[in-house]
């Protein structure tokens, strides 16, 4: 079978069959965390589309982050090489003049130049806003995309995700969409999964292989889910005790002070299960229209997160910490991937796997050469994709997550490396470092740095070569807290 396998996947690889390139959806969550999901262990959630995806492809249960937090990883996607390298090691502020720059080959350019048709539909978050003054703002069609709809054009994160997309009393929608189509109460996941159904359908009529990047903005907090979802699992289980005392999202509605409206709770809460069944559904619908079109033999569909789920909505159990910090809590995701044709089904992968490895994976399944002028930090896990046990040679991953100041979510100025599965994580400010063993300690309860000195020493030594490599920059440890 697995002869069979291989052959499928170098037929559909190989350079005289243009026709048989894959099509390529890619659909990123906003800080879902490692243990949400139903086929990750979570049992209060209902995702039964993505429960069945990974089901029909492959789970990977040591994927991981670029960064703890959003735009690192958005850049380390777009170009294979790690934030470091690229320059942008934390989420970009709504004045920020230091996005994403044009002098890269990005991963929808290079798929464009191989025939692919490319869409983007979602959060960029890879530049600053004009609207809060910043200098220089680069959109999707800046960076490869044909089409884009449903991004943002200021700051994002306050949870008005209902048409008009107006938060409070500010004078614009924060979103770039123009018109309604979900009447009245139309909510903003499943307006970006009916985008994503269309643009597949559209593309499909071309006869050309193409590539979509559907970036959901949910769960991200304010956690703010659609009323009836919400509804549906406040009864299936009481929420948890709200992890903040003020909402004025339930304020606004009327419900008094405090979080009535349990936009905060720290578990069960009903607004994250809500989002990520809204997600859920769209994955559903992007499936069932594959098949109907016929194209779901030759179609990657690829599911992820873009850091670990924030610790003041939800626990990332049994793995420590959250978004902004460098425990496995904050950089480890879900990760599925599904292609008939070649990834294996019912299967589980530990290949530690960074998402800088996605672009040129995907490149090496798309037939498309990777150019000298892109320096790639990933490398093609493609060959573990068709069998989980074959182990593409890497030394270690690596982090660097500078602050000047300490996260408001926790995090601190900090880097990380995992070598096989020692990972030793190096602060900043004070020069301490903590050592785990994953193997046998994957919540990271037992610091062993001071019963392992010669690792320690080991890994810092790698690190800090790592981090000259790749031209990594401190933060001004002038104005740390």
């Amino acid at each position: 079978m697995k002869q069979v396998l291989s052959f499928l996947c170098f037929s559909i690889i190989s350079v005289f069959a243009d026709e048989k390139k894959p099509n390529i959806i890619f659909i990123l969550a906003d800080d879902l965390g490692w243990a949400e999901l139903g086929c990750y262990g979570n049992d209060f959630h209902e995702t039964p589309n993505l429960d069945r995806l990974a089901n029909e492809g492959t789970r990977f249960i040591n994927a991981y982050a670029a960064a703890p937090v959003c735009s690192p990883y958005r850049a380390a996607l777009l170009t294979g090489q790690v934030p470091a390298r690229v320059g942008i090691t934390d989420y970009l502020r709504p004045d920020a003049s230091d996005g994403l720059t044009l002098d890269h080959l990005t991963l929808p350019e290079m798929l464009a130049g191989g025939g692919y048709t490319t869409g983007m539909i979602g959060k960029w978050h890879l530049t600053g806003y004009r609207h809060h003054g910043a200098k220089i703002e680069t959109r999707p069609k800046d960076h490869g995309f044909s089409w884009n709809i449903g991004s943002e054009v200021k700051s994002v994160g306050n949870g008005a995700n209902t048409w008009p997309y107006v938060f409070r009393t500010q004078p614009i929608p924060w979103i770039d969409l123009k018109t309604n189509r979900l009447g009245k109460e139309e909510y903003l996941t499943d307006r970006l999964n009916l985008e994503a159904v269309d643009f597949i359908e559209r593309s499909a009529k071309k006869k050309e292989p193409f590539f979509l990047y559907l970036s959901h903005y949910a769960p991200h907090t304010i956690l703010n889910g659609r009323k009836d979802l919400v509804e549906k699992y406040r009864k299936k289980h009481p929420p948890g005790k709200s992890g903040r005392e003020d909402s004025y999202i339930s304020e606004d509605a009327g419900l008094g002070k405090g979080d009535p409206g349990n936009h905060w709770a720290i578990d069960h809460n009903p607004h994250l299960a809500a989002m990520l069944e809204s997600i859920d559904d769209g994955v559903g619908k992007i499936a069932a229209k594959l098949e109907e079109l016929g194209i779901a033999e030759n179609t990657i569909l690829i599911f992820t997160s873009d850091n670990g789920g924030e610790s003041n909505v939800t626990s990332n159990a049994p793995l420590r910490g959250g978004k902004s910090e460098l425990y496995e809590g904050g950089i480890r995701v879900p990760l599925i991937v599904r292609w008939p044709r070649c990834v294996q089904k019912k299967a589980t992968s530990t290949l530690p796997t960074m998402n800088t490895d996605f672009y040129p994976t995907l490149l090496e399944a798309a037939g498309v050469k990777k150019s000298p002028k892109q320096k790639i930090d990933g490398i093609s896990i493609l060959a573990n994709w068709k069998d989980v046990k074959s182990a593409p040679s890497r030394e270690f991953l690596a982090w660097h997550y500078p602050l000047d100041r300490h996260h408001f979510l926790g995090g601190v100025s900090a880097g990380a490396i995992r070598a096989g599965d020692w990972k030793l994580i190096e602060h900043f400010d004070t020069g301490k470092s903590q050592l785990y063993s994953l193997a046998d300690d994957p919540s990271e309860k037992q610091n062993l740095a001071s019963e392992n000195p010669s690792k320690v020493a080991e890994l810092k030594a790698k690190l800090s070569s790592w981090r000259n490599k790749v031209g990594a920059k401190m933060a001004d440890t002038a104005t740390k807290n």
